[in-house]
């Protein structure tokens, strides 16, 4: 059966991170959509204007009239795919979480991350004035460890030059979620074992409280579309 996915990145990543998943989607005869979110990427968007609400109307701009999409986020995409459920839930299929926030009702992504006892985000997390919410990065010397220490120098190497501030305001709105819209869509969580960034214990506290159709489990970093691109594949195309 062909199928239609839409690829949503994480923070301080882009549409880039894709390009391995994306392309064998396509050679099984998938559509696989991808974009750049506000401020991430080839996305010119000042940083000091973007709100999460911004991200969840680029994807729903992105799928246009489509139906039956299977909506794919990796890490703190999972707050706007959240959204974009909740906003037009009959035209999706599904929700798939890459070792992504999975949020209850009402939650925020800082919310959550503070629950990560097991993170080395914070070990790096570098802004300028937290208090007026300024962008943020994750010191140089950090990239590797939190995003791809599992991948090859060349993609290691990559990530580091594709780094860039992420806007913060987003990571502490919460996002309303309701049973009838957002809790009607089938979700599905990829698990990674050895994520330096969304910890495999903060994944297995956020799975204790929502309900997913299936849990795939694959012995990655956070960034399993690089490290191990043909099982991340056959874990989307498991989604039904």
């Amino acid at each position: 059966m062909v199928k239609t996915y839409v690829l949503v990145h994480g923070a301080w990543m882009g549409k880039f991170c894709w390009a391995e998943v994306v392309s064998r989607l396509e050679a099984a005869g998938h559509t696989a959509l991808t974009l750049d979110l506000p401020g991430h990427g080839e996305d010119a968007t000042p940083q000091g204007t973007i709100a999460l609400k911004d991200y969840s109307d680029a994807v729903i701009r992105l799928i246009g009239d489509r139906t039956s999409v299977i909506l794919v986020g990796h890490s703190m995409a999972g707050i706007p795919i959240s959204a974009v459920a909740e906003a037009i839930p009959a035209q999706l299929k599904a929700l798939v979480f890459v070792s992504a926030y999975l949020p209850r009702n009402g939650e925020s992504l800082l919310q959550l991350s503070q629950e990560d006892h097991e993170s080395h985000t914070g070990s790096y997390w570098r802004q300028d004035d937290p208090e007026h919410y300024s962008p943020a990065w994750i010191a140089a010397e950090g990239i590797v460890d939190v995003f791809c220490a599992d991948c090859s120098p060349q993609i290691q190497n990559m990530v580091k030059s594709e780094h860039r501030p992420e806007p913060v305001p987003p990571f502490a709105t919460p996002v309303p979620l309701t049973e009838s819209n957002y809790g009607s869509v089938p979700r599905y969580y990829v698990e990674t074992l050895d994520d330096h960034a969304v910890s495999h214990q903060l994944q297995t506290l956020m799975l204790g409280r929502v309900t997913v159709e299936k849990r795939f489990q694959l012995p990655s970093s956070h960034s399993p579309f690089f490290s191990m691109p043909d099982r991340l594949v056959a874990c989307l195309t498991e989604v039904h």
